[in-house]
């Protein structure tokens, strides 16, 4: 291998002639036999990491190439070989290696400078970007990595920061760049690579599904291994990785991994679909790819989970191209980086956008039938995504473009309309509902599932994201509420739905890698697929607040309930109605019981008695028999490094318009009423606010919160004790919906939030004729005058809901 050479020497090198920009550098695949399988997929990994059906004279590829290559010419043009660096701006040599903050930023550079390789190899292999077949660019690659393998990243070293970077980030761009470069590398350098490769990654590292080996991590393990094993020509190391990633798929009933119930965890105690899920999701679908049709192909019949999962767990959570902030953890700190050189903001549309391109590549190894609904799905959604269209996010790659390109080009594909209905996650302390017109997302935590993440220096203040946080968006307005600077500059103590404690809390408080979990067992609720109760039991992150809150999802409205509102910490309490980012003009006019109030930023004002209130462009607000509230028109302004340490320092700002209630310093047993209608106007908000039989709001108290609405059949209670709560008794701590239909039949939606009942009672006073249908775990259902249910353990239901099905008398 050659040694590190002077800057003077590489820059000489610079002026090697280059291919034809356009067209693709023949790779060794053109000389593969059927005996050589490592050449086949070698070439078959060319194309999944470089994208294959494109133009590249035709936008948006065109111009994404020449960003490639313009980048890679700025790396090209930088790289400075040097003891304990590549790039002046990457320094790996740790002073002092351990594990500690500092050297997990260390460790980050040695990743930051194989993935620079990485796009200096796609840019030669590339057509179209300037580069392509540029000899001085192969040979600077080649030095680059015959550099980081004698400083760092060799057989004989120790690591030291971040585990991930030497496990996961540093390899996978490591092995990319050797099957991009294999033929100019040789044998003797491959070799030493593969060596450095499996000191890092062994074997073990897949041996038990525990630790940092689990979910999205165990298949990006599972990745840097079959890689290994392309590269090395490994039969084992190939064996390895797929059945290292039979234990991704079985669903789990704790901790990291795909649940039943559509869940995603990772870190034990975080549901991270949208993040980890994504990676795990991408990496599944790349390994599939890879590996069908050889001997090495995953056969294991449990992949037909991960096949299921794509709309039982991710398509809930997609929404007009985006990915919803619920479940996308420490992600929504990583706005503006302080080293982006591209200096674009990521936000829920670029995270949603990957999924989609992963969901196309999974379907190619999946049924006919599910392919075609998946490709009618992404098309709906990217056609959707008017604030941010895929084909123009320039984050995503050209692997990724030309996937959703192949779709939203296809005349055959007709995109489906957004699914409605409610979905209730029980395993993540999660909830989605989906409405004609509008979308919402619940955010809740318990004993299992944390407040929010914090770790490596990232989401800082996210403490009350679990609080109740009530995320909505329109289908043709308010797509980028969230997406739009709303992290750096939302008041953290103010995030809509949520109830807190105003008690100053310092950055990260509650600890790192989800370690915070309120110690309470009722958190969930019911569901019939379409309508919802919901409740959370609340205790404040590093306070004293106690809370009884619950959200009943119907077809036009969310009703939220809150009662026992409770805390000593010798600050005010406040429950957020909501919290509107109106961008950097915030022009929408806001109306109060008629009456249009300032434009003016700032303005305040106490609301008293106020029956409704209505913004323009978002919806309206009803508080039953009128209420007190504040509401605030401010121009916030923050940083995205003031919630992430490797954030950007510029300032950046957004005018909210916020509604809450103040419970006052101290409260005891506060209460409080609201309906949320998103997309309704002002005519319709103040007419719902004037139907005062709309809804009845039967119990607002500590032990009970519950609601009828007699247009819809529906009753629905959150038992926080046993009690009557209308026509409904239970004798213990349970959640109930009832609906009759037009038919006259009703359902009986019943569940066991907190995990915990062996025996449970529910009774409905209205005549039952018969009863339908029931699940096993009634052991007893009796029709007459009443509705007597008498269920058995329901301790291992894990909150799902129950359902019985009765013809009305």
């Amino acid at each position: 291998m050659s040694p590190a050479w002077s800057r003077r020497t590489f820059l000489a090198a610079a002026g090697g002639a280059a291919l034809t920009a356009g067209s693709l550098l023949p790779s060794s695949a053109a000389s593969a036999t059927a005996a050589d399988p490592y050449t086949a997929l070698r070439a078959t990994w060319r194309t999944l990491i470089l994208g294959e059906g494109f133009s590249p004279t035709a936008e948006p590829f065109k111009s994404r190439l020449a960003d490639l290559g313009s980048q890679a010419g700025t790396w090209h043009d930088s790289m400075t070989p040097a003891t304990g660096s590549l790039w002046p701006d990457a320094v790996f040599a740790d002073p002092d290696p351990d594990t500690d903050a500092e050297s997990y930023a260390f460790s980050a550079k040695i990743v930051d400078s194989y993935t620079r390789l990485s796009t200096m190899a796609q840019a030669y292999s590339q057509q179209g970007t300037g580069l392509t077949g540029n000899t001085a660019l192969r040979d600077a690659v080649v030095t680059g990595l015959d550099h980081l393998h004698a400083q760092v990243y060799n057989d004989g070293q120790t690591r030291y920061g971040n585990w991930y970077s030497w496990q996961i980030g540093a390899p996978q761009a490591l092995l990319d760049t050797c099957v991009l470069m294999y033929d100019a590398l040789g044998a003797a350098r491959i070799d030493a690579y593969c060596a450095a490769v499996d000191h890092f990654v062994p074997d073990s590292a897949v041996g038990s599904y525990t630790g940092t080996s689990t979910g999205a991590n165990r298949v990006d393990l599972c990745r840097v291994l079959a890689l290994r094993g392309v590269v090395g020509a490994s039969s084992a190391k190939l064996a390895l990785a797929r059945d290292a990633l039979s234990p991704v798929f079985p669903y789990v009933t704790s901790g990291d991994g795909l649940h039943s119930d559509g869940s995603f965890i990772q870190h034990t105690t975080v549901p991270y679909t949208g993040s980890y899920g994504s990676v795990m999701l991408g990496g599944l679908g790349m390994l599939f790819a890879l590996l069908k049709g050889t001997q090495w192909e995953v056969t294991d019949p449990q992949r037909q989970i991960v096949f299921d999962a794509v709309e039982g767990a991710w398509a809930p959570f997609l929404y007009n191209g985006l990915v919803m902030d619920s479940v996308a953890g420490r992600a929504i700190s990583r706005g503006l980086t302080s080293t982006a050189p591209d200096a674009v903001q990521q936000n829920d549309h670029l995270r949603g956008h990957p999924i989609l391109a992963s969901i196309v590549l999974l379907g190619q190894g999946a049924s006919a039938s599910e392919n075609a609904r998946w490709r009618a799905l992404v098309k709906g959604w990217a056609r959707r995504d008017y604030y941010s269209p895929p084909l123009e996010n320039p984050t995503l790659g050209l692997t990724a473009l030309s996937r959703l390109a192949s779709v939203l080009d296809d005349s055959s594909v007709t995109g489906l309309p957004e699914p409605t209905g409610h979905r209730l996650f029980t395993d993540m302390a999660r909830a989605t509902h989906r409405r004609p017109g509008w979308a919402a997302s619940l955010s809740m935590a318990d004993r299992r599932i944390t407040y929010y993440e914090t770790g490596n220096g990232e989401n800082l203040r996210g403490w009350h994201t679990g609080s109740g946080m009530l995320y909505w968006w329109g289908d043709t307005y308010a797509n980028g509420q969230y997406s739009d600077a709303f992290w750096p500059t939302v008041d953290p103590y103010r995030l809509p739905g949520i109830t807190a404690s105003r008690k100053a809390l310092a950055d990260a408080a509650g600890g790192d890698w989800g370690a915070s979990l309120p110690d309470v067992n009722w958190v969930g609720g019911v569901t019939d697929g379409q309508r919802a109760s919901v409740g959370q039991y609340l205790k404040g992150l590093s306070s004293t607040l106690l809370a009884k809150k619950s959200w009943f999802f119907l077809d036009d409205t969310v009703v939220a309930l809150g009662a026992g509102i409770t805390g000593t910490d010798g600050a005010a309490v406040e429950t957020t109605v909501d919290n509107r980012n109106l961008g950097p003009t915030g022009g929408s006019a806001f109306t109060v019981d008629g009456a249009t109030k300032p434009l003016a930023y700032p303005w305040s004002a106490t609301l008293t008695g106020a029956s409704w209130a209505h913004l323009a462009g978002h919806g309206g607000y009803v508080f039953p028999g009128g209420a007190t509230v504040k509401a605030l028109r401010e121009s916030r302004t923050g940083s995205w490094r003031d919630i992430n340490t490797g954030g950007a320092t510029t300032s950046v700002s957004r005018k909210y318009l916020t509604l809450w209630f103040d419970h006052g310093k101290d409260p005891r047993q506060a209460s409080y009423a609201y309906q949320l209608l998103p997309g309704a106007d002002a005519a319709r908000t103040a007419a719902r606010a004037a139907d005062t039989t709309w809804l009845r709001v039967l119990a607002n108290t500590d032990d009970q919160q519950g609601v009828s609405v007699p247009s819809l059949g529906l009753t629905a209670v959150n038992f926080w004790f046993g009690g009557t709560v209308g026509t409904l008794v239970a004798d213990n701590p349970c959640s109930v919906m009832v609906t009759e239909h037009p038919d006259g039949t009703a359902t009986v939606c019943v569940s066991d939030p907190m995990r915990m009942r062996t025996n449970l009672t529910v009774t409905w006073n209205r005549a039952v004729a018969a009863v339908v249908s029931k699940p096993s775990t009634v052991s007893s259902a009796t029709a007459g005058a009443s509705l007597r249910l008498v269920f058995g353990d329901l301790s291992g239901t894990r909150g799902t809901t129950q359902t019985v099905k009765v013809r009305l008398a």
